[in-house]
């Protein structure tokens, strides 16, 4: 039967629904339990009212056994003609469709194999489901579909409803962890005036009222650290952020991170607090310290090993920090990599991380002694200014965290930025952020700060392949001939 057939059919039912004094989409319905609370203490003969959505119905002649769901767990409904519904009832009961969302009265006993059953008294139409749900969703190849329905994925398969409830314990334990720790949530502005706080291309949009455009935000490191300057010593912000670039398995243009910063701190207790977070929600949220991606386990137990970003360029292409452009352009292209001229000191020095980082080890590991160029906001190592106090941490291949002593010195702040800015001289999207430098002329003190990607975090923690199956509606192309239709 082709699929405007099935719609029509469920339309026509209404009206019976409707005849016999129904709502079809209902109203407010009081539940005495969830099913999840009911099977955990189940006894017989308990008078319940339950509400879900029907997800599967089996006719025998006069007796109908149906499957109920609700948002934790299901259970077995059982309706017998004349027993305790009247003859009218149980053909409307049979009238339902799977996907219907019905509220029951009724009362609880165990079928002779010994399944938890409720004896359907009552029951109303909540809301009429006119499309039927995919018969064999777990086989479905596209994965598109998924992510452009995930409402129908969530309906369909439980496990996934599950990864976005362990996502959202995740965010959780994070938050008592820091909270425990005296740091304070804060929020700070999404739209930003002029694009900061990490490489990126910005999005851009427009104030309609003030006429002025705006980006939305790469990071929210700027505004935090004016924070710092204002006195707060241990803040920290959930923040969704937005990159105007390349969608991947690990990328997605609207992502999710954590940003801490903590005042008379630097990269090295950044460290210290990164591991401690990441075996604090292990242990809290899946109970152990040994996770497994892809077929792959990863032990989290501190402490972490660390390794030289510099010592690793030396050793692979023997590039040094103080090495200029085309004499690192020159020992790549020995090494048999292929570079542009074009490209700028710095741009060479992230394709020459990128090669390295692209063959992370699966265990976690701290990446330090960065090239300073690669970190105009960090600072420098005293006995070596051309490296940077920071760390970028890697896990199974992926970058997941990543943090600083922050650069809190406001003339050599100001003489970075400036550099930066020449280097991305013509691209109109980036200026000097003179209130920043001001807020630092203030003073800050000593600070280390810290950025963990929560996506991907998720996808470690809970193996899931794509940054797509842990992020409820992630950014796609809009279908073929769908006009207005989300990216």
């Amino acid at each position: 039967m082709e699929l405007n057939e099935i719609i029509q059919q469920r339309i026509d039912k209404l009206s019976a629904f409707k005849e016999a004094g129904m709502r079809p989409y209902g109203q407010k319905f009081d539940k005495t339990c969830a099913v999840k609370d009911l099977l955990s203490s189940f006894e017989d003969g308990k008078d319940i009212v339950i509400a879900g959505r029907l997800m599967a119905k089996r006719k025998h002649g006069k007796v109908c056994f149906a499957d109920l769901r609700d948002e934790g767990a299901r259970i077995q409904l059982y309706v017998r003609k004349d027993d305790p519904l009247a003859e009218k009832d149980f053909e409307l009961f049979n009238k339902l469709d799977i996907g219907d969302i019905v509220g029951i009265e009724g009362e609880t006993f165990k079928t002779h194999t010994g399944e938890p059953t409720v004896k359907v008294k009552a029951f109303r139409l909540l809301a009429k489901s006119l499309r039927p749900l995919p018969e064999k969703w777990h086989g479905l190849k596209d994965v598109q579909i998924r992510y452009r329905q995930r409402y129908v994925d969530l309906i369909a398969s439980p496990e996934v409803r599950d990864i976005f409830a362990m996502r959202s314990k995740i965010m959780s334990s994070m938050r008592s962890f820091l909270n425990s720790r005296g740091f304070l949530e804060v929020e700070t502005p999404m739209m930003h005036l002029i694009p900061g706080g990490a490489a990126g291309r910005p999005f851009e949009t427009h104030h309609n009222e003030y006429d002025m455009d705006l980006f939305l935000r790469i990071a929210p490191e700027l505004y935090l650290k004016r924070l710092i300057v204002g006195g707060f010593e241990k803040i920290y912000e959930i923040n969704r952020s937005f990159r105007n670039e390349g969608v991947s398995t690990r990328h997605n243009p609207e992502f999710t991170m954590l940003e801490l910063y903590a005042a008379y701190c630097n990269y090295e207790d950044m460290m210290k607090i990164t591991e401690e977070i990441f075996a604090h929600v292990a242990q809290e949220v899946l109970g152990k310290l040994e996770i497994e991606y892809q077929g792959q386990k990863i032990n989290l137990t501190p402490p972490w090993p660390r390794r030289s970003f510099a010592q690793a360029v030396k050793e692979h292409f023997d590039i040094n920090p103080e090495d200029e452009t085309a004499v690192m352009v020159q020992k790549l292209r020995a090494k048999g990599r292929p570079v542009e001229d074009r490209l700028s000191r710095s741009q060479v020095v992230r394709l020459v991380e990128e090669i390295l980082t692209a063959d992370a080890p699966t265990q976690p590991v701290f990446f330090t002694d960065y090239f300073s160029i690669l970190c105009p906001l960090a600072k420098n190592k005293p006995e070596n200014p051309l490296i940077s106090e920071r760390f970028e941490l890697y896990m199974a291949g992926m970058e997941v965290a990543n943090a600083y002593s922050e650069l809190n010195d406001p003339i050599e702040q100001k003489q970075r930025l400036q550099e930066e800015l020449k280097e991305e001289a013509g691209s109109g999207q980036r200026c000097l952020d003179e209130d920043f430098v001001e807020a630092l002329e203030y003073g800050m003190p000593p600070t280390g700060g810290l950025g963990i990607g929560i996506d991907r975090l998720c996808m470690l923690f809970l193996n899931q392949p794509s940054i797509r199956d842990v992020i409820l509606f992630p950014l796609l192309r809009p279908e073929k001939g769908t006009e207005g239709a989300e990216g």
